[in-house]
């Protein structure tokens, strides 16, 4: 275990720039979820959606200050899975870094199969299987290429998903208000209108939570991206702060349009809110366009995925938790077997997903289910043991400081139990958490069989 906070030079490339790193923050979030999935929660919570959004997207604040203050104070390729082996023991930095690596991987299936499945509709001469094919080896080039390749990627694909956003926002206010041709002022009936603002109570608000907390999921990537550019505790300091404030903005203000405009009761399942929206105000072809818009963000989290998870099984490789073989790095400093490697399970994982959907993969995405709460809690864990000691240590590497600290910590940890709590209650959700802690359990037993072996060789 590393007792020292200091951080360690990374001998990955440099390339990426504040502005990658800014987009990555909010392109690794806006997804097929917010996009696509929303609709879910509006389904529960009605026009309460919106401070279930609230309460999410405050538990991911929590989360990310949490992950930033460590990452500017010890910028590491393997972000939280470094911070938990300095703060609880090397059998956490394996657990957390093995378990994260694997829910990118089998991630990356759903979004490499989403995406097919759109482009499939498009040319459906051509099979579904070879648009996988197609994706997987432009990203897989993408990211042997140099690093600021990768990110010149996630930076144009985060700006027109930004950019779909912000024009959304801006035509929603403008139907609120009726200023676009043939419309009249929708006002705020649709707000108080079909039951209230809470047509279901706090419990529907609860509910709500449930269904849009993994929308936040995809933050983290930016922590991990932050070693490879020139200045890494300035740069997550800098990303952190702004990304999560936008994504806010963003999802919560796209929520407060949707449910405006139109009432939440005429919201058809399985079809986009935001197609809904814009088909209302007049916006011809509205399904195409977000069919586009969906089918570039399920490509820009496949490039972030396969990125993070590259990096990740790269920094468990130079920590001995992965095979050493992995740490072979490129000319231009890209970690190419690491790529290469999660590549291959990821491929596994489409053609899992191809071939049984409804068995095998959906066992697999439900092992994945709610580890993204198994990392949170362990980013909040570490970040009470570590922040100590670098107040002790060295106080100045503190640049980016957790609010409210140990406060807000511990609601973090709190909020984080509550969710799984819901989740074990909820029939949909509860295999998710069974199976996750299945398989947090396996990775742990392995962590712990490792440790005694090392014990015994010392001994």
């Amino acid at each position: 275990m590393h007792d020292s906070p200091a951080a360690e030079a990374e001998p990955l490339s440099h390339g990426l720039k504040q502005r990658h790193l800014t987009m990555l923050g909010l392109g690794g979030v806006i997804g097929a979820g917010l996009f696509v999935g929303s609709g879910a929660g509006i389904a529960v919570a009605g026009p309460g959606i919106v401070l279930s959004y609230l309460i999410a997207g405050a538990l991911a604040m929590l989360v990310m200050r949490m992950l930033g203050e460590m990452s500017a104070a010890m910028p590491a390729s393997g972000a939280f899975s470094v911070h938990a082996e300095r703060a609880l023991g090397r059998w956490a930095g394996f657990s957390v870094g093995w378990l994260y690596w694997f829910m990118l991987v089998v991630v990356l299936a759903v979004e490499a199969t989403g995406a097919a499945e759109i482009a499939n509709g498009w040319a459906p001469g051509v099979p579904q299987w070879s648009w996988v094919l197609i994706f997987m080896v432009v990203f897989t080039a993408a990211n042997l290429a140099a690093v600021k390749n990768f990110g010149e990627f996630e930076f144009w694909f985060a700006a027109l998903k930004v950019g779909a956003i912000v024009l959304f926002l801006v035509l929603g206010l403008l139907a609120i208000f009726g200023v676009l041709p043939d419309t009249d002022p929708v006002g705020l009936s649709n707000l108080t209108g079909q039951g209230g603002f809470l047509p279901h109570g706090w419990s529907g608000v609860v509910s709500g939570v449930l269904a849009v907390v993994f929308a936040f999921g995809g933050l983290e990537v930016v922590t991990i991206a932050a070693a490879e550019t020139e200045d890494p505790a300035r740069n997550i300091a800098r990303a952190v702060r702004s990304a999560v404030w936008r994504i806010l903005f963003f999802y919560v203000g796209s929520m407060l349009v949707i449910v405006t405009v139109l009432p939440w009761t005429a919201m058809k399942p399985g079809l986009s809110p935001y197609v809904a929206v814009l088909d209302s105000i007049g916006v011809r072809s509205a399904g195409q366009i977000m069919n586009i818009v969906v089918f570039v963000a399920l490509l820009s989290a496949l490039n972030a995925n396969l990125y993070g998870s590259s990096r990740m099984v790269f920094s468990l490789a130079e920590r001995g938790e992965a095979p050493k073989g992995l740490l072979k790095i490129t000319a231009g400093g890209v970690p190419r077997r690491a790529v290469l490697a999660s590549v291959a399970f990821g491929f596994v994982s489409v053609l899992l997903n191809l071939k049984w959907p409804d068995t095998v993969f959906l066992y697999m995405l439900n092992a994945v289910g709610a580890v993204l709460l198994f990392v949170w809690g362990l980013i909040a864990v570490s970040q009470l043991r570590l922040r100590r000691r670098i107040e002790h240590e060295s106080p100045e590497r503190l640049t980016l400081r957790m609010w409210g600290f140990p406060w807000l910590t511990w609601v973090a940890l709190a909020g984080i139990g509550g969710v799984l709590v819901l989740m074990l209650t909820d029939d949909a959700s509860r295999p998710q958490v069974l199976w996750s802690t299945g398989a947090t359990g396996a990775v742990l037993a392995v962590a712990g069989v490792r440790e005694w072996r090392a014990r015994r060789r010392r001994a």
